[in-house]
């Protein structure tokens, strides 16, 4: 059986996923041990003018599900960014999570050579599926992923790269 951009996608995506809601877990077992208001993770940033931990998690998941959509051929799920607390951003992960599970290896059939372009009000970027995915869509997920990590760590939820990682098999 060869290799196929969902196999290099969808469940690498749910991995990451699955490990930033634990994160997150983290993130509210320390505020409640430590008696501090969970809003305080939510809205960290490391610096000023960067986006807090919520869009961070918020963009993670768009990233994931929109890959996915776009690689599958089907139209992108649109969810508002309206997620505030730990518990309304792990929904927004079971969420996503849900829709990269439904998508189905044959909706991927050829994607590796399918035009992906996506347009911000600066640029527009155009690549194949293969890079796509590679240059744009997974390193772009681990950003946000990491993003999340380092501002929980920053703010002293005790976890570490096994914690990044998850369960590896």
């Amino acid at each position: 059986m060869s290799l196929s951009l969902f196999d290099m996608s969808v469940p690498v995506m749910i991995h990451a996923l699955s490990n930033l809601s634990t994160l997150l877990d983290k993130a509210a077992e320390h505020a409640e041990a430590k008696k501090i208001e969970p809003l305080v993770f939510t809205q960290a940033r490391l610096f000023p003018d960067m986006l807090p931990l919520s869009r961070q998690v918020q963009i993670a998941c768009d990233g994931a599900k929109g890959a996915a959509a776009r690689l599958a051929a089907v139209e992108v799920p649109k969810h508002e960014d309206t997620e505030k607390t730990i518990a309304e951003l792990k929904a927004r992960i079971a969420k996503t999570v849900e829709f990269l599970q439904s998508v189905k290896r044959e909706q991927f059939d050829g994607a590796e050579n399918r035009e992906i372009v996506l347009t911000f009000p600066t640029r527009t970027l155009k690549f194949t599926g293969l890079s796509y995915l590679n240059l744009y869509a997974l390193p772009n997920l681990y950003f946000h992923v990491t993003m999340t990590y380092a501002l929980l760590r920053e703010g002293g939820v005790e976890i570490g790269k096994r914690d990044f990682l998850g369960p590896i098999q």
